[in-house]
Formats: C-alpha cells, sequence, structure tokens
C-alpha cells in the first residue's frame, strides 16, 4: 500500500551521485534519510495522526475531513481521535451525529481507522461532567472552626502569615517581612510609583541579564501552619511585555521537597492589575516554604503587590458517601447534617465555567447552623472532610475505583462503540496526578501503582465486554517506571506507581512517547510482549522521528508511529510522513 522509502531507482541516484569509491557513504545514507524507514517500512503496520476535534463545532468538521484527507494522501492509515463530546454523546445536538456519520463515511471510503479516545483517566473532566465529586480527594483533618453569628468559621492556627505582602515597608529595595528576595536593587525594586493598593509595589526586571542562567525573581517565606489544611494564597499582579509570563507561580513546598501546589498561574505577558490565586493543602507537614515570583524570565517587567495567605475551609468540597464529612465538638460530640447544621455542598465545585470544569479558587461554602440544633453561637468546632485540586490548566483527576467512575466510563465506552464501531480503542490514562489520598485515611492498603493495575485490568474487562475483539491501546506513562510510573514521589500522588503494569497484558497496545529514555521504555514494554507505536512529533521538527526510529530498529514489538500535535498543528503532517517511512 505504501512506497518504500529506499526503492531501488532511489537506491541508483544515490549511488551515482556519491560514485562507488564512497559507497561506504552511500550506504549510511541510505539507511539514515528519513529515519531508518528501509528499515523500519514493514514494521510500521500503524501510522497514525492524532487528532483533538470537537465535531459539534462551527467549522471543525470540515478541518477533521480535511486532515483526514491530506494524512491518506501523505500515508496515514489511521487517526486516533480525541473528541471531548466521547464522554457526553448523551448531551450532544443532533448536528454532531450527523457530523460523526460523515467522518465516519469518509473514514471507510480512504480505508483509515478510526480510534477513539475514552476512559480519560487523569485528565478526567469529561468522566466528572456527569459526576464532580467522583474525582480524586485530598483530606483535610480536625480543621479548627468557630460559630459567629449562625455560621462556623475558620478558626485559623497560621501563626506566620504575609507580613510584607503589601510591600510598605522596606529597607531600599528590600522588602521587610520575606526570608528571601532575588536580587534586590539590580532585578527587584521597591516602586511606589506603580501600586495595586497603599504606597508600593515590588516591580522585577532585568532577568535575562542580571540573572541569565535560570531568570529567578522570587519571594520566599517560610511559613509556619498545620499538617492537613487547606490554605489559599492571592496576589495582584501588573506586567507590561514579561515574556514568560507563564512561569510565574505562586506555590508552597513542604520540608521534603514535595510541591503542594502546581496550577498555573495564567499571567498574560501585558496586563493590568489582575489577581490571581492557588490553593493547596499542606498534606502531613505543619511547616512550608512559601513562593511568589518568576523562574525563567526573560525580558519585560512585572510587578507584585498585596500577596495574602489565609487558612480556608471547604474549596473545591467532595461529597459523596466514602468522603465523609465529620463536625465534632470540642468534647468529641459528633454533631449530625441536616439537624444540626444544613446540607453542605459546594455548588460551584467542577460546575464552572461548565460541568466537569474546576476553579483554582472561589468562594467556599459556610457551614451553617439549623434552628434548634445542638450546635450554639461562639462554640468551637472541628471538621474533617475531603477536597480536590487542580493541576495546571484546570486538570482534575477521577476517582481510580470507584463503581460510580466505571459507570460512567462504560455508558461512553458503549455510546462510542455505537457511533462508530471501532476496531481499536486508546484508553486514556495519562498523567494521573493526584491519587491515593483519600484511599488511604479510609485504610486501603493498595499503594498507587497497585490501585492503578487494578483500575486498568478493570477498564480492559469492562472494553472487552462490549467489544470483544476491539486492540486497546494506552500510553506508556503511567505504565512506565523509566516515565510517571517511578518508584518514588510524583505530583500529588500518595506512594509511589511501581508496580502499575502488572494491570498491563500482551494484548495491549503501547502508545510511547518515552523518546527522552527510549532506549529503556522500549526494552521494558518489549520484555512485556506489548506491541508499541512511537507517539512522535510534539509541534518540533518532524524529523525528531527519526533518532528515535533508529534506537527502535531492534525492537520486536515496534507496530508504527503516530504524529502527535498537542498544538492542532499539522503543518508537518507530511515531512514527518517522509522522515518516518518515506512517503
Amino acid at each position: 500500500m505504501f512506497r518504500p522509502l529506499c526503492d531501488t531507482q532511489r537506491r541508483f541516484k544515490i549511488l551515482l551521485r556519491f560514485g562507488t569509491t564512497s559507497l561506504s557513504v552511500a550506504i549510511l545514507l541510505i539507511q539514515t534519510t528519513n529515519g531508518f524507514a528501509a528499515d523500519h517500512d514493514s514494521n510500521l503496520v500503524h501510522r497514525w495522526v492524532y487528532l483533538a476535534a470537537n465535531m459539534q463545532g462551527e467549522g471543525e468538521p470540515a478541518h477533521a475531513l480535511a486532515i483526514l484527507r491530506r494524512a491518506k494522501a501523505a500515508g496515514y492509515n489511521g487517526v486516533l481521535m480525541a473528541d471531548y463530546k466521547f464522554n457526553v454523546l448523551d448531551r450532544v445536538v443532533d448536528r454532531y451525529f450527523k457530523n460523526m456519520a460523515e467522518f465516519r463515511k469518509t473514514a471507510d471510503e480512504l480505508d483509515m481507522e478510526i480510534i477513539p479516545a475514552v476512559a480519560g483517566f487523569g485528565y478526567s473532566n469529561g468522566i466528572l461532567a456527569h459526576n464532580p465529586n467522583l474525582a480524586e480527594e485530598i483530606p483535610v483533618k480536625q480543621q479548627p472552626l468557630r460559630v459567629v453569628n449562625g455560621k462556623a468559621i475558620v478558626n485559623s492556627e497560621l501563626q506566620t502569615p504575609i507580613p510584607g505582602g503589601d510591600f510598605e515597608i522596606a529597607k531600599g529595595d528590600s522588602a521587610v517581612g520575606w526570608d528571601y528576595q532575588d536580587g534586590p536593587g539590580t532585578l527587584s525594586f521597591i516602586d511606589s510609583g506603580e501600586k495595586h493598593s497603599g504606597k508600593a509595589s515590588i516591580r522585577f526586571e532585568n532577568l535575562s541579564t542580571i540573572e541569565p542562567k535560570n531568570g529567578l525573581g522570587r519571594l520566599i517565606r517560610k511559613v509556619k501552619g498545620k499538617a492537613w489544611r487547606q490554605y489559599h494564597a492571592s496576589v495582584w499582579i501588573k506586567t507590561a511585555g514579561f515574556e514568560r509570563s507563564n512561569e510565574v507561580r505562586v506555590m508552597a513546598i513542604s520540608p521534603d521537597g514535595r510541591t503542594l501546589s502546581h496550577s498555573h498561574v495564567g499571567v498574560k505577558p501585558t496586563q493590568d492589575w489582575t489577581q490571581h490565586h492557588a490553593v493547596f493543602n499542606s498534606l502531613g507537614s505543619d511547616d512550608f516554604t512559601f513562593y511568589c515570583g518568576v523562574w525563567g524570565g526573560t525580558t519585560g517587567r512585572i510587578w507584585f503587590d498585596d500577596v495574602k495567605l489565609e487558612e480556608v475551609a471547604f474549596v473545591n468540597l467532595i461529597r459523596r458517601d466514602d468522603c465523609p464529612l465529620v463536625v465534632t465538638g470540642d468534647n468529641a460530640q459528633q454533631f449530625e447534617e441536616g439537624k444540626d447544621f444544613a446540607r453542605l455542598v459546594d455548588p460551584r465545585m467542577g460546575n464552572v465555567p461548565w460541568e466537569g470544569e474546576y476553579e483554582v479558587f472561589h468562594e467556599p461554602p459556610s457551614l451553617t447552623l439549623l434552628p434548634g440544633g445542638k450546635i450554639t453561637e461562639g462554640s468551637k468546632l472541628k471538621v474533617s472532610y475531603f477536597h480536590t485540586a487542580t493541576i495546571y490548566e484546570g486538570q482534575v483527576a477521577a476517582a481510580l475505583n470507584h463503581p460510580a467512575v466505571f459507570k460512567i466510563v462504560e455508558e461512553q465506552i458503549r455510546g462510542v462503540n455505537k457511533l462508530l464501531a471501532p476496531k481499536s480503542y486508546m484508553l486514556s490514562h495519562d498523567e494521573i496526578r493526584i491519587a491515593n489520598w483519600g484511599a488511604a485515611a479510609r485504610g486501603d492498603q493498595r499503594s498507587p501503582g497497585q490501585a492503578l493495575a487494578d483500575n486498568m485490568r478493570q477498564t480492559i474487562k469492562l472494553t472487552r465486554s462490549i467489544t470483544p475483539n476491539a486492540r486497546l491501546c494506552t500510553w506508556n506513562d503511567m505504565f512506565d517506571p523509566h516515565h510517571n510510573a517511578v518508584d518514588g514521589p510524583y505530583y500529588l500522588v500518595n506512594g509511589s506507581w511501581k508496580g502499575s503494569w502488572e494491570g498491563l497484558d500482551p494484548s495491549i497496545t503501547i502508545l510511547n512517547w518515552n523518546h527522552g529514555n527510549a532506549d529503556q521504555s522500549l526494552a521494558f514494554f518489549e520484555k512485556l510482549g506489548c506491541p508499541q507505536i512511537l507517539a512522535g512529533y510534539y509541534d518540533g521538527d518532524p524529523k525528531a522521528i527519526i533518532p528515535w526510529l533508529q534506537k527502535a530498529k531492534d525492537v520486536k514489538t515496534l507496530r508504527g508511529v503516530m504524529y502527535t500535535t498537542w498544538a492542532n498543528k499539522y503543518d508537518d503532517l507530511e515531512a514527518f510522513a517522509k522522515a518516518a517511512w518515506g512517503n
């Protein structure tokens, strides 16, 4: 079906160009040109393109069809399709089904396989759109509250917030109240001419010249807090031509080096004064180090003002049977929801701006007393509960092994099977960054790796019960000890992902994107007997697939490659095909 890279005519052209005296050079060029395709062409059975699409959106169907036709012409034979609507087929309009019918018909005519992405464990917004309370949870334990005007408010034990957060007191260009400040007087300056409030702010500039190696412009303070509490940090920020605005962070780090907050702050290169937020759980540490600033800064200017840190309660509060809310008094008396206090829910949790989406921070709900209840004005309470947290751009993970999650996934797969009748499915287990806090608190003895292995076994069983003969695929990273399944800490995961790969079987095709540790990763999945497809490109040099294919030249389980774009960039679709198999 596909034209081999090094056909006879091309071989002769190379030999004629270099002459017989340069035979070794010619052979080397034949081997290395376009990604060792001469060696690999017969192994690249699957030549896929990754397509993130919204087939209900205006103009999207036409774009998707154009990509499909271009891919076929370039020698691709499959499209891994990631459409959020696969998760919510019960909510789409008739136009969507018409568009998908046309896409499927065209794919069949072109002999292009459609591989739908389902079971979004890690990036779980599509699952959580059906029930936001099924997110992975983190516990708050015995948080003190006190009753004021019929509501229980946080009785904070935060001893050292941010006294220098308004930058009103300074010694020259050094802000008073911080333990450390990068470059006072050289790259950081107290600025009385530009401020959000009060008399001054702090400005960072000249990062590329004063701090060219790391571009650091930070404010740091050690904080005496309490373990298992929820904290909210806020800061007002202004920028002017600040090119590395995506590297601005507000975060906390525990004494053991674990980063407690991973949400992107969302600063723009040029913006007027805007408030930004971070929320984190202190986990098992009473103390933490608070950071506000920029890493990797280059050109432009950035101002910070009114930095605040507070203990909060009930932000993104999880309410489900295995995540109890427990309210007690000083004498350990337990109070009853619905009798002593009103039903407590966070209505914005997982619902803003739409179902399945979570905000970093919003004003949390309050625990409100009910008339005739046992809680009285002025009472001191303690509350334990569970909440979820966002990672980077609003990523939230679904609970790994909750039966209700699998019911949702089952309905999604049944819907996609009816829609497309695919021969293959992509099980989208990827970058699961929160796990095992609630399970451990409930006495579950499984490690995260064991829990993920059980999850994958269940997902495989469920999918095969619907479509027994379908090929099942998944990303490598969460099952790869040379990638994210490391024997050590990973984001906000309680324990190690080690052993997660035990949930795989040799029939599972691995879409391997571990080019950084290619040798070890390829060998690992080859030993498991899993077919492998190299997920390359990532919106860079399409020829980067060449050295990866060279490393995979002796891998017996190599089955293909995929043009993988995270930026919906298809400019290099043909160039990647030429590099990979010489079309």
